[in-house]
């Protein structure tokens, strides 16, 4: 009997499915129904109309004529830019420190591997500070610091004399000298075989001493320098630029500026760094305000100074092209 009424239910379902799916049944297949199409004439167009036979998804308006007269500015300088790759000791009153135009990730290990062939006994060594603590003698220790420069892609490495006891600097300027001088050296004759960079100290590249904003439509420089390296460093920025100043108030921190028909805006030969042949090359480096006025204002605050330009005539673009020269020769 079981199997009678499953035969049945069986014979039921497949006749239902061929009564729903099948050919003539409500829903028959329709995959097979490309067979039947025809092919059918080309549709015939009036005379006067023609069928484009490719089709432009992505047309383009003529803009020739505007194009043409339009002006496009030069981009700004963002970022001063880099010379030849050089080392130098530079000093300041009793500061004194070395400048590499490399990356502080590059000067970190050479910097190290200074300290680790010579004679003295390294404590310490931080390549996310920059720090290199080295024993020096039985009543005090040197403290190197490498840190970015002003300039991009630039290294500056300070080095200190720490009592042990007090935990105050020495003053000791013939040793820091010394040892400075011999780093530079090392610098210059190990450079070819440190031309790579270290992946710990990459941190450092990041900490730059300055930085570009623009504030009420005004570009500013912000330098992380106390008063008197910001002035040291703009008034050797506008020496190399050959931007003729008429007069300083550094109680003010104010640089007045012209362009001089005269000199051709370079400095004269007897000027502060006359001495190193800077502001005397290429002609390229003239810069011509067109007779406008301005004043090179540098204002301390938090720790940091600020460079601004400013035109007594009301000639903001010159005043950002001045600023643009200075941030280029800052180093």
């Amino acid at each position: 009997m079981i199997k009678k009424l499953l035969t049945i239910n069986l014979l039921l379902l497949t006749t239902s499915c061929s009564f729903i799916g099948g050919p003539d049944g409500y829903f028959p297949s329709t995959k097979e129904d490309f067979l039947k199409e025809k092919v059918e004439e080309d549709i015939r167009l009036p005379d006067d109309l023609k069928l484009s036979s490719i089709e432009n998804h992505y047309p383009v308006t003529e803009l020739e004529d505007s194009i043409n007269t339009q002006g496009v500015p030069k981009p700004r300088q963002i970022f001063a830019t880099s010379g030849n790759s050089s080392v130098q000791l530079r000093r300041l009153g009793e500061l004194m420190w070395i400048y590499v135009e490399a990356l502080p990730s590059t000067s970190w290990p050479i910097s190290k591997s200074y300290w680790d062939t010579s004679s003295y006994e390294t404590i310490d060594a931080n390549p996310l500070t920059g720090e290199i603590l080295i024993k020096f003698d039985e009543i005090s220790v040197l403290e190197m610091k490498i840190e970015h420069g002003i300039k991009e892609a630039s290294t500056e490495i300070f080095l200190k004399q720490i009592d042990r006891t007090s935990n105050e600097i020495m003053s000791n300027p013939e040793l820091i000298q010394d040892e400075l001088s011999n780093l530079v050296n090392y610098f210059a004759e190990s450079v070819s075989q440190f031309s790579g960079t270290s992946l710990a100290a990459q941190n450092l590249n990041e900490m730059k001493k300055a930085k570009i904003f623009v504030e009420n439509g005004q570009t500013t420089i912000e330098l992380s320098l106390n008063f008197d390296r910001a002035w040291s460093s703009v008034t050797k920025a506008m020496e190399a630029s050959e931007i003729f100043t008429n007069d300083k108030d550094r109680s003010n921190g104010i640089f007045y500026v012209s362009y001089d028909e005269k000199n051709d805006g370079i400095l004269s030969d007897d000027g502060i760094f006359s001495f190193l042949n800077i502001g005397r090359s290429s002609e390229n480096k003239k810069v011509n305000f067109e007779g406008a006025q301005f004043e090179v204002k540098i204002t301390e605050k938090n720790n940091k100074t600020y460079v601004r330009a400013y035109s007594k005539d009301g000639k903001i673009e010159e005043a950002e092209k001045l600023i643009s020269k200075i941030n280029e020769s800052l180093s």
